[in-house]
């Protein structure tokens, strides 16, 4: 099979695509034909070299849809059943998805019903789950006015169409660091774009739900242009700082205003069919932004950290490039 194995931290250049033999079966994990998977931030922060728990070489890949080729548990896998799989150390401790096979433990397999096809199913597991249990935990009304702080990144994409196929009319605003890509933020279904500059919004405008995908970096400014009673949900890190510190809670949430997260290590079957029911139910368009096959892993990488990057990219196996 084919796999894409990173030797050393480094660009995109260090993912060599390489042949090398199918993983065997063992107790407890199945073999896992992939059809298809999103390539997100954290696998380039691991390529980067910034994820200490991960030594190299290894095959990089948080999440997967695809078939069971081959398992030890025959009750509850069947081959050929499609299954999906997101976290769990995947890609991390062991080799992920970014191949045309992947060994995956049973207890991070996850058997769906959904109607969708591979492209719009590569692009829903961890970045539509991201955004799915981010909009839950922000309590979304119709009445609210929203801000995506990096409505840009595939979770604020996810998250803009998850919430208007369901509050059609409701205002979602996004920050942006330019209004270069403000055409295509509207298009996507926000109400307008908010510039940030150097961790300020550049607006005096509140809101009653911040989606903080920026993270750490401006949740503080952030919480400043709350109203009360409102919510910040910080999920994402692309502002590439982790941890705040400084933290003053009551100082920072002094009016009465609310921080929570949302982080897909919390997944179960019956939370990501909830998911995939609501975006039956809604009609929610899940397509991705990009299409590439493994052969261009390294231009898929360089896609989405360029300033071009829009959405989700995903990679194919077995399908078409877009």
């Amino acid at each position: 099979m084919k796999a894409v194995v990173v030797s050393q931290a480094g660009g995109p250049e260090v993912l060599e695509v390489v042949e090398r033999e199918r993983p065997r079966l063992k107790p407890g994990w199945s073999l896992v034909k992939v059809m298809g998977f999103g390539i997100n931030h954290s696998e380039i922060f691991t390529r980067q070299g910034l994820s200490p728990s991960v030594s190299f070489p290894r095959v990089l890949g948080i999440e997967l849809v695809g078939l069971i080729e081959e398992t030890s548990d025959s009750q509850n896998l069947l081959v050929g059943l499609k299954v999906v799989s997101i976290m769990g150390e995947m890609g991390r401790a062991y080799d992920g998805s970014y191949a045309e096979y992947a060994l995956v433990p049973n207890s991070n397999l996850y058997v769906i019903r959904t109607d969708l096809d591979w492209a719009e199913l590569a692009s829903v597991p961890e970045t539509y789950y991201t955004a799915y249990g981010s909009m839950k935990n922000l309590k979304i009304e119709a009445s609210d006015k929203v801000l995506v702080r990096g409505g840009t990144s595939g979770v604020g994409q996810a998250f803009v169409k998850l919430v208007k196929a369901r509050y059609p009319h409701l205002s979602v605003y996004a920050s942006a660091r330019s209004l270069a890509k403000k055409d295509k933020l509207l298009a996507s279904g926000f109400t307008d774009v908010i510039v940030d500059e150097q961790g300020r919004l550049q607006t005096e405008l509140t809101f009653d739900k911040i989606l903080e995908l920026v993270g750490p970096a401006t949740i503080a400014d952030s919480l400043a242009h709350l109203q009360e009673g409102g919510i910040v949900c910080s999920t994402g890190q692309l502002g590439g700082k982790w941890y705040l510190e400084d933290f003053d809670p009551i100082e920072m949430l002094r009016h009465n205003v609310y921080l929570t997260t949302f982080a897909s290590g919390n997944v179960s079957k019956t939370k990501l069919q909830e998911m995939f029911d609501y975006i039956a139910s809604y009609h929610v368009p899940v397509g991705p932004e990009k299409i590439f096959s493994l052969d261009r892993i390294q231009e898929a990488h360089a896609y989405l950290e360029g300033k071009e990057s829009f959405g989700k990219v995903i990679v194919l196996n077995h399908e078409k490039e877009s």
